[in-house]
């Protein structure tokens, strides 16, 4: 006597994401496409900073329909990433955001010396030293250290306000997130914050320090940081609108 025993079939694993180079009018963004099984429609989102582009598309979808798609949103990409300006104008005459205003890029002609915001003939200027073709780094380190001085201030007076320890704080340069707290008690921040007003950058650190007591976004966790920043929705608004153009400085 036999009996046919019935098998499963295996679990295919999932398709790797497909990566290709888009060129919008001139620009040419990385791409990635993913295939998903439970995408009924395909999506197209612009990475944080505008530098790349990710695509979810229906598991199986044909190549000619995704091109296609791609086809008729060219349009719609060249609105959106008009916003988008890789190129800050770091150099002598250009201008750059610091604690919410605009400075007027000044090269000091010097090879030595450091990096300050000053007031020349009554408007703000920040004034580089080193080799011309350096500005842009010798800016990102300038706000790099500036933004760990406001952060650690401020989050050190509002983790005394709910008496919450900070284990560390760290600055970091990331695209998907402006901070993050970990269960230990290490705080870091995107040190690009700095380029907002100073309510954007007290927000930031109210919300990061909340998590020290709610590891969440739940009402007590937003009730907590409205306690701690009574400006937050402002300054939340403000991020959702300048966000991106903050992350999309190339200072390389």
């Amino acid at each position: 006597m036999f009996s046919l025993l019935k098998t499963r079939p295996k679990a295919r694993n999932p398709a790797p994401p497909e990566t290709r180079t888009l060129d919008v009018a001139g620009r040419l963004m990385p791409l990635t496409i993913k295939q998903h099984d439970r995408a009924t429609r395909i999506t197209l989102r612009i990475e944080p900073g505008g530098r790349a582009l990710k695509m979810t598309v229906p598991k199986g979808l044909a190549a000619r329909e995704v091109n296609a798609f791609l086809d008729r949103h060219q349009g719609w990409l060249l609105t959106k990433l008009a916003k988008f300006s890789t190129d800050a104008g770091l150099c002598d005459g250009g201008e750059i955001l610091f604690r919410g205003v605009s400075h007027r890029i000044r090269h000091s002609g010097s090879l030595r010396g450091l990096t300050e915001a000053v007031l020349i003939d009554g408007g703000p200027v920040l004034r580089v030293s080193g080799m011309p073709e350096h500005v842009g780094r010798r800016i990102a380190a300038f706000l790099k250290k500036e933004a760990r001085a406001d952060l650690v201030r401020l989050a050190t007076i509002h983790a005394g306000t709910i008496r919450a320890p900070i284990r560390s704080i760290s600055m970091k340069d990331t695209r998907s997130r402006w901070g993050s707290c970990s269960s230990e008690g290490n705080l870091s921040f995107s040190w690009r914050i700095v380029m907002a007003p100073p309510s954007v950058i007290d927000y930031l650190a109210a919300h990061e320090v909340a998590h020290l007591k709610e590891m969440n976004h739940g009402p007590h966790f937003w009730a907590l940081c409205r306690k701690l920043c009574p400006g937050m929705e402002e300054a939340k608004s403000w991020l959702k609108r300048h966000g991106s153009q903050l992350h999309a400085i190339d200072f390389d």
